[in-house]
């Protein structure tokens, strides 16, 4: 089974706590607040507000990029892109009960987070994307498989998430490759329903979300 994950996003007509109420409504149990050049305090404060939507649906909540912050708002977990900080830093900081996922665009990368204890990859891009700068080489289905190949070749287990402009219709084929799920975000946000958007999203990819942290 499959999981999907949820990368909050800003336009004209939806805050980023919008964006996660949508994807949770919809049936999404695993969601990353994304807020690229945003100072920390400007981040806390909606961080705040995702993060009690999380809890109510009883869905996974990590930040990206704020390993302080994470830590202190017992977020779930963190996700790291190339220019973060290093995960080896980031589990350090943070210990073992706190999820650190990483950024890769090849199996070396993906190798190397491995080797760092990361606790999942987000692997892109699949195609170009307007929601992410600097993008990395596309992937497409080949290079998913490819990757996947070469971790069982190495006998690497880690969920790869497969991440960058992809849609609803593209879910059957790569969920093929071998890949453990998908992340969406703009595809949801430009849906007419964006409720229904994910729901399919969720259906198509028979997703399971991994564990979320049980609350009292």
């Amino acid at each position: 089974m499959g999981e999907v994950q949820f990368i909050t996003h800003y336009t004209a007509h939806c805050s980023y706590v919008d964006s996660a109420r949508l994807a949770l409504e919809g049936g999404c149990r695993w969601i990353q607040l994304r807020m690229k050049e945003t100072p920390v305090a400007d981040i806390e404060p909606i961080a705040r507000e995702v993060q009690q939507l999380c809890r109510h649906y009883h869905a996974t909540f990590l930040i990206d990029d704020q390993v302080e912050l994470v830590r202190r708002l017992q977020a779930d977990g963190v996700h790291l892109g190339k220019n973060d900080m290093p995960v080896e830093e980031a589990r350090r900081l943070l210990g073992s009960p706190f999820i650190i996922g990483g950024t890769a665009n090849t199996f070396d990368d993906v190798k190397r987070l491995y080797e760092a204890g990361a606790d999942y990859i987000g692997c892109g891009p699949f195609r170009y994307t307007t929601t992410k700068k600097n993008l990395s080489p596309i992937l497409g289905l080949e290079g998913y498989a490819a990757i996947v190949r070469q971790m069982k070749a190495a006998d690497i287990h880690l969920p790869i998430v497969a991440i960058g402009g992809i849609t609803r219709t593209d879910i059957p084929a790569l969920m093929q490759t071998g890949v453990s799920g998908i992340a969406v975000s703009g595809t949801v946000l430009r849906a007419e329903n964006p409720v229904e958007e994910m729901r399919e999203i969720v259906r198509a990819v028979g997703a399971e979300h991994f564990p979320p942290k049980s609350y009292e």
